[in-house]
C-alpha cells in the first residue's frame, strides 16, 4: 500500500460531523465540519455529509471511505444501531447509502472501535497488543484491541462501558440513572450540573444548561461546585477503569475528547479510585494516557478504518 493514497474520512458524532480528505503521510488534507442534525433524522444529516464529501473530492482520486460512527453499529447490515445521542438514526442503512453515493468501498465501525484502531496505528498505543480506548465525548464508549485485533463481541456490543451501573442514582443518561456515562461524558457532566446545582448553597458561575466546557472553565477558576463536579466525574471514571483493568489486564487505556482537555481536573480523583478498586498488579501493568491524536482523532479513526480495509 502506498502512503500517497487518499481516503475520504467521515466522523459522525452525537453533536458534530466532520468530513475530511486524508493521507497517511500528510494527515488531513482538507476538511469541513457541521452539526450532526440528529433531531432531523439521518436523511438530513447524511445528505449534508454526502454533499460535503462530493465537494471535497473534486479533482482528487480517492481510494476508499472510512466512517467512524458515534453510536452502536451493526457490522453485518451496515446500519446504525441504538444511538442515544442520535435518536432518529437507528436502523438507517449508512454503508449502503454512502456506497451508492460515491461508488467507492466503504468501511464503518462505531467511534470507540475506530478510535482504538487509530491510536493503535498512529497514536499513543503503537506497539501495544492489549488496549482500550474510551471516547469520553458527548457519550462514553470503549473500543478494545486484544491480541492486536479489534474485539467486537458476539453482536458488536463489546465496549459499552458507559452502560455500567455504578450508583443507585445519577444523571439519567441512556435512561439508566447511575450508569458510568451519566458521570463521565459530556452529557453526564451536564447532567451533574442539573442535579448538583439546586443542592449547592455557595457562589458558583454555573447555571442550569451549563455544559462540560463551562464546568471545566469554572473549575480552573477555582469555582467550588465546578471542582466538585469534576472530582465526582473523575472518581466514577476511575471506578470504571478499575473494572477494565481487573477484567482484561490491559497494557494501556487511552482516553479522548474531554479527558484530553481536562486531564489535570479529572486525574487526581481517577487515580484515587484506581488505587482503591483496581488490583495492584493489573494497575501496575496498565498506563492511562490522553489520546495522542487530540482533536483530529475522529479523522484518523475514519482513516484507520479505510486503510485497514484495503490491507485485508
Amino acid at each position: 500500500m502506498s502512503s500517497s493514497l487518499h481516503y475520504l474520512g467521515i466522523d459522525i458524532g452525537g453533536t458534530k460531523t466532520a468530513v475530511s480528505i486524508m493521507n497517511e503521510t500528510a494527515g488531513v488534507v482538507a476538511k469541513t465540519r457541521f452539526p450532526s442534525q440528529g433531531k432531523d433524522g439521518a436523511e438530513v444529516g447524511i445528505r449534508r455529509t454526502i454533499e460535503a464529501g462530493q465537494e471535497l473530492i473534486k479533482g482528487r482520486k480517492i481510494n476508499g471511505i472510512g466512517i467512524s460512527v458515534g453510536a452502536m453499529f451493526d457490522l453485518k447490515t451496515g446500519c446504525f444501531g441504538v444511538a442515544p445521542h442520535l435518536p432518529n438514526w437507528e436502523n438507517y442503512p449508512l454503508v449502503e447509502t454512502i456506497e451508492n453515493a460515491f461508488s467507492l468501498p466503504v468501511t464503518a465501525d462505531n467511534d470507540a472501535n475506530a478510535c482504538a484502531l487509530a491510536e493503535w496505528r498512529y497514536g499513543a498505543a503503537k506497539n501495544k497488543q492489549h488496549l482500550a480506548f474510551l471516547t469520553f465525548g458527548t457519550g462514553l464508549g470503549a473500543g478494545f484491541i486484544l491480541n492486536n485485533q479489534i474485539f467486537h463481541g458476539a453482536s458488536n456490543l463489546a465496549g459499552e462501558i458507559g452502560a455500567l451501573c455504578l450508583e443507585p442514582d445519577g444523571p439519567p443518561v441512556r435512561g439508566k440513572p447511575g450508569c458510568l456515562e451519566g458521570f463521565a461524558s459530556g452529557a453526564g457532566i451536564a447532567g451533574l450540573v442539573e442535579k448538583r446545582l439546586p443542592e449547592f448553597s455557595g457562589k458558583t458561575c454555573l447555571k442550569i444548561g451549563a455544559n462540560a466546557k463551562d464546568v471545566a472553565t469554572g473549575a480552573r477558576a477555582g469555582d467550588a461546585l465546578c471542582l466538585s463536579i469534576m472530582q465526582e466525574s473523575g472518581n466514577q471514571l476511575g471506578r470504571g477503569l478499575a473494572i477494565l483493568m481487573n477484567l482484561l489486564n490491559l497494557e494501556m487505556i487511552v482516553i479522548g475528547s474531554i479527558f484530553t482537555r481536562c486531564e489535570n481536573l479529572l486525574r487526581p480523583a481517577m487515580q484515587a479510585a484506581l488505587y482503591k478498586e483496581a488490583m495492584p498488579s493489573a494497575r501496575a501493568d496498565c498506563t492511562i494516557v490522553p489520546a495522542a491524536l487530540g482533536e483530529e482523532i475522529g479523522d484518523y479513526a475514519a482513516l484507520a478504518l479505510a486503510v485497514g480495509a484495503t490491507e485485508n
